[in-house]
């Protein structure tokens, strides 16, 4: 009687399991997160810089540099690689100047402004490096002049 009833046992449980996992297609495993140090990295972002002023722009599918006394580039703008604290975008300018950013969650001062920025931006345009800061451009946009530089809170719907 026993080893039928350990045979039932076995079938119940059997029965009772969920459907086996299928494994994720290994083609096209899931994007990890874009969102660093509360910055959603897939939305525009800017970063910005003193002495000598510079600004970059990630918007869409491009990143545009510009400076106090440099000329435009624009270059592609690849997806970011991520790693703990720190992502780090490399591309090309049309002009074929390199640019590799690192974006860290680290706060940040500007130098010239009682901000806070929720990033530091190490970027390397050519042979130049250059220091400064970044946030969602949204969040750069509706900050005062001093304090954090972090989005707004989310509208209710309706």
């Amino acid at each position: 009687m026993r080893p039928l009833a350990a045979a039932l046992a076995v079938l119940c449980l059997a029965a009772c399991s969920s459907e086996p996992e299928t494994p994720a297609d290994p083609a096209s495993p899931p994007e990890p997160g874009q969102i660093l140090a509360g910055v959603d990295l897939s939305q525009p972002v800017r970063l910005l810089g003193t002495e000598p002023f510079w600004g970059i722009d990630l918007a869409g599918d491009e990143i545009v540099y510009s400076g106090a006394d440099r000329p435009e580039q624009r270059g592609p703008l690849p997806k970011p690689t991520i790693q703990g604290t720190v992502a780090v975008f490399e591309t090309t300018t049309t002009v074929g100047t390199p640019i590799a950013i690192t974006l860290t969650a680290t706060e940040c001062s500007d130098g010239m402004s009682d901000r806070t920025y929720p990033l530091t931006a190490l970027v390397k345009v050519g042979e130049e490096n250059l220091m400064g800061c970044a946030a969602s451009t949204s969040a750069i946009m509706s900050a005062g002049e001093s304090g954090r530089v972090v989005d707004p809170p989310a509208q209710p719907a309706g």
